[in-house]
This record gives structure tokens, sequence and C-alpha cells, in this order.
């Protein structure tokens, strides 16, 4: 790699470029749709956009880098400090200009979205206030992807607060990845991701899945007779004679059609025998739920047995990597096989780029 390359990619982070598209895809997938075109400009506009945080993240930070990472970018002189700027603007107009290519909708998320992430880099991020900033961001993002494939978002909010809940414990965790500290805070995101973990085994309670409409009755369920064209004359008094004889006082009443079949419901989904193809889509899930604490959990130990700068920066890298085995086991638990399949084949191609540009 060339050397301006290879400092830009270090700039942007390319290989944490991974963990974007699983957002979008998340949270479509979380809206019970499929993706399409609009899906596709939300992951445009995701990667436009955590890029434009990147770059400006390091044009915020350039003094704090000249004297603790003097060997970024920026305080080595690879970059000039006026074309991360510049990259950070052009990439935010990029971002937005897809959200709106989308619809309304996906713009109205990508705009709070860009405040968020320039709020953060500019002003939050040594605050109580930044690691609430980048998982709102987070949960943001994978709204975006909801709100483009839908035009609407309140389906996929369970799922973001997941992945927004697991950003707030990696970004904890990162804001000592220079000077090292107590164990209490990787330890505190270990736990995080056992709880996780437990929701993501859990089945989801969706409130939009279809219900049976009261307009279709059930198999053995009263229906009304359709007049016939010969029926009885009128007598005297304005009624229609019988054409069947008086039934006596004493003669047993004929049961009603609803008491010899009464109307009878669907059995719940417990009782019905798995399909094989269930039983695959379940073991997908818990295996993907199972590979998310596999790739953070021992990272955020070693920091928290010994919390110095460097097993710090390697807990914040993975849990950063282990975003998409969250994304992927997030898009399984919504139902999407496929997807999430999609999702979790990018995990390899995060951790091949990590090998020679460091996420963090």
């Amino acid at each position: 790699m060339a050397p301006d390359l290879r400092a830009w990619a270090e700039l942007l982070r390319l290989p944490a470029l991974f963990t974007v598209p699983g957002d979008a895809l998340a949270g479509a997938a979380a809206a019970s749709a499929t993706v399409n075109s609009r899906t596709l400009l939300a992951i445009g506009s995701s990667l436009c956009l955590y890029e434009a945080g990147m770059a400006l993240n390091d044009w915020a930070d350039r003094d704090e880098d000249t004297r603790d990472r003097p060997h970024r970018p920026l305080p080595s002189g690879r970059v000039r400090p006026a074309s991360a700027l510049t990259a950070s603007c052009v990439l935010t107009a990029a971002g937005l200009t897809l959200a709106a290519r989308a619809g309304r909708p996906a713009l109205a998320v990508a705009a709070p979205l860009a405040a968020t992430i320039w709020s953060y880099d500019l002003a939050l991020k040594h605050t109580p206030a930044g690691p609430v900033a980048m998982a709102a961001a987070r949960g943001l993002d994978l709204l975006l992807g909801a709100a483009a494939t839908t035009g609407r978002a309140r389906d996929a909010v369970p799922s973001a607060t997941l992945l927004a809940t697991h950003t707030l414990a990696v970004t904890t965790v990162s804001r000592r990845e220079t000077t090292g500290g107590s164990p209490l805070v990787p330890l505190a995101a270990l736990a995080t991701t056992g709880v996780l973990t437990h929701l993501l085994t859990r089945r989801p309670r969706t409130g939009h899945r279809e219900k049976p409409s009261p307009a279709q009755p059930g198999p053995h369920a009263a229906r009304p007779l359709a007049p016939t064209s010969d029926a009885p004359p009128l007598d005297h008094s304005g009624t229609r004679a019988s054409r069947r004889p008086a039934l006596t006082s004493d003669a047993p009443t004929p049961p009603r059609a609803t008491d010899t079949h009464p109307q009878t419901t669907p059995a719940p989904s417990s009782t019905r025998t798995p399909r094989p193809l269930d039983l695959a889509s379940q073991a997908l899930r818990v295996a993907l739920a199972v590979a998310y604490p596999a790739t953070a959990a021992r990272p955020y130990l070693h920091a928290a047995l010994n919390p110095s700068p460097p097993l710090t920066q390697r807990a914040v890298a993975g849990g950063i990597r282990a975003t998409i085995p969250l994304q992927a086991a997030l898009t399984a638990r919504a139902g999407s096989t496929p997807t999430a399949l999609l999702v979790a084949a990018l995990a390899p191609l995060a951790r091949r780029f990590a090998r020679k540009v460091s996420v963090t």
C-alpha cells in the first residue's frame, strides 16, 4: 500500500468500516422488511457518516495525539489537518445526500445522526456524555436502515437499544486506552456483554407480526344460512309458516350449530412441531449469539486482570469487532436468516484487514 493511501486508511480506520453495513441490515430486519434499493442507500449514507466521524475525530484530537500517539497520520505529518477536516465535511454532505435519496424518513434520522457525530467529536468526547452520544449514534444508524427501507423506525427500537448498549460499553473502555486505569470498567463491559447475550438468546416480543383476521372464521364456525327462493308463504299473522311440524313442549330441543361445533382457535405456536427450517434458524440465532461474547469477552477479561494501555486497546478492538456478530445475531433474531449470514460474513474480512491497519 502506498504511503499516502496507508495514512488515509489509518485515519479512516478502514477495518472498522466492516462494522457499518450491519447496522442498516439489522434495522431492515427488525422492521420485518426485505432489503431493497433504499436499504443500500442507507448503507452508503452510514458508511459516509461513519468515515466523516473518523476523520473529524483525528482532526479534533490532533494536539492530544501529538503527545500520546505521535504515530497517527495527523501528528506524524502524513495527512494535513485541513485535508482531514475537508474530508469530514465532504463525507457528511455525501451521507446526508444519500439519505435524502432514500426518502424523508431516512433523512429525518440521518440529520440527527450527523449532528450527534459532530457533537461527539467536537464537544462531548471528553465529557461524561461522550459514551452516551456515541451509543446514540450507533442506535440511530440502525434506525436509519429501518426508516429507509420501510419509512418507519419504531419496530427497530429494541434492536437499536441493544446495539447502543454494546457501543456504550466499548466507548467507556476506550476512554482509557492510552492511559489504562481501573479494572472495573472492562469488568462492567464484560457484564454488559453477558446481559446482552442473554437477551439475544430470548425470542423477541414483536408486536408487528400479522394477526389472524377476524373476517375469516374458523373451520367449525357457524355460518349464516343464505335465503332461498322457496321460502314458506306468509300466514295470516304476517309470519312465515314452517314447513316442519311444530315441536311439542316435551320434545327435546335440538342442539344448536354453535353447541355441536364450538368455535375453536388455532393451537398456539409452542405446541406445533418445529420444522427443520425453523430448527436451523434457531440454531443459527443461538450460534451468532454465542459468537458475540466469544469475540468480546476474552479481551475484556484480559483488560480487567491487567488494565494497561496495550491490553485496554485490545479490549476496545475486540469490542469493535464484536459489533459484527452482534448485528448478525440481531438480524437472525428478527427472522432474516440470509441477511444474518451476509452480515456474519463481514467478520473474517474485518479481522483480515485489522492485521494491516489498526481499528483504534
